[in-house]
């Protein structure tokens, strides 16, 4: 099987000149690139191009769906959440539908085959308190939410909380989008500690946590991570860790291959 995932920064980067701005905004479309300086036309694109072909036709082969509206509804929900923790029954509430939340975790399952949106189960060591508890939502092209945004990149590049959302969906994005097979994309939360992202490849577990300007804050959740499950290792991407661009020029493979 041959994997062609979303482009990434330093594909971006190379063949359209692009800065890590205009990437974390713009996304991962190539198709879409030479218009973004018609912001308008951009969003059009990706909305009537790529979004609406892709609910209409791709995930309507990959099953049945009973309720298109229903799985529209979900996706852009599942954008505008992105990089948060929602319970199926708050989705089912911001939704009004009266579907359950066996529906609703196939669709998402779908919307994650079809490279759109996908929900991240949380790390518990155990697979059955895993699979019960809430999912991270987590859209795999940060495009997918600036086009639904009103925003454009100046304002969005002014908003703090949006800006630093962006960069914890391109950061999920990357890993989901360069991940080698056999690894286990989760997200870990107890009471008040929090961890972004972990990674588990056989038995290889590697804490991630995110920081951007807006949240410069401690490393509680690493801590409690570590104390919880005996792990030694981390990685903190962004503001006092690695850096962005250094993070996002190589693949999720590297930093596991880090812990040897």
């Amino acid at each position: 099987m041959i994997r062609v995932p979303h482009w990434s920064y330093t594909e971006m980067r190379d063949a359209f000149g692009w800065d890590l701005d205009h990437y974390l905004y713009f996304g991962g479309y190539p198709g879409a690139a030479t218009l973004v300086d018609d912001e308008f036309r951009w969003k059009s694109y990706v909305l009537d191009s790529i979004i609406e072909p892709t609910l209409s036709r791709d995930v309507l082969q990959l099953a049945r769906i009973d309720k298109p509206a229903l799985l529209r509804r979900l996706f852009v929900l599942g954008c505008a959440y992105s990089g948060q923790i929602l319970s199926y029954q708050k989705m089912i509430g911001q939704l009004q539908d009266v579907g359950n939340t066996t529906t609703l975790a196939n669709y998402l399952a779908l919307l994650g085959g079809a490279w759109m949106l996908t929900g991240l189960d949380k790390f518990a060591g155990d697979l059955a308190r895993s699979r019960a508890a809430s999912p991270k939502l987590q859209v795999l092209n940060t495009a997918l939410i600036t086009a639904q945004l009103p925003q454009s990149f100046a304002m969005a590049r002014q908003d703090s909380e949006l800006w630093g959302r962006l960069v914890e969906s391109a950061v999920g994005a990357h890993l989901l989008n360069t991940a080698p097979p056999g690894t286990e994309i989760t997200y870990w939360r107890e009471r008040n500690q929090e961890v972004d992202f972990v990674l588990r490849h056989g038995n290889r577990v590697l804490p991630i946590e995110v920081k951007s300007g807006r949240n410069k804050g401690s490393l509680s959740g690493l801590r409690g991570f570590a104390e919880s499950f005996k792990i030694s290792d981390s990685l903190v991407v962004g503001t006092g860790g690695v850096p962005l661009e250094t993070f996002f020029a190589v693949g999720a493979e590297a930093w596991m291959g880090a812990l040897g």
